[in-house]
């Protein structure tokens, strides 16, 4: 989640996959609406070399089904590139002081908050 100012990102929790991707998303539509978001950034996880595989096209996917229930919300739907970002919420969290094992509760979590920072800075950056 990011501050109403768009400032700043923080992890907001992870919500559980349960094997039903509609009740997923009504989940994730319920949380979307609850907290009055006006965007949604969903990872794209794009390859190296920046090519779209098959995790690349399933999370195109994905995004594609949020427009459809996010659309009557007025809550737009963007894909950014998540490359890297696990890699540099482990760096955050040791230089934290988080160890290894605590990591993995929280990595995923930090992740998404690294990526949606870099795409609220992506969005100030006026180059």
């Amino acid at each position: 989640m990011s501050d109403s100012a768009g400032l700043l990102a923080t992890p907001r929790g992870t919500l559980a996959r349960t094997g039903d991707p509609e009740r997923d998303r009504r989940a994730l539509v319920d949380l979307v609406v609850e907290e009055e978001a006006v965007v949604v950034v969903v990872g794209h996880p794009l390859s190296l070399d920046g090519s779209r595989g098959p995790a690349a096209r399933a999370a195109e996917a994905e995004a594609e089904a949020l427009v459809g229930m996010l659309d009557a919300h007025e809550v737009r739907v963007e894909l950014f590139d998540e490359r890297l970002t696990t890699v540099s919420a482990h760096q955050a969290l040791t230089a934290g002081g988080t160890k290894g094992r605590d990591q993995r509760a929280v990595v995923d979590q930090t992740a998404a908050a690294v990526m949606l920072m870099a795409w609220l800075d992506g969005r100030r950056d006026p180059r």
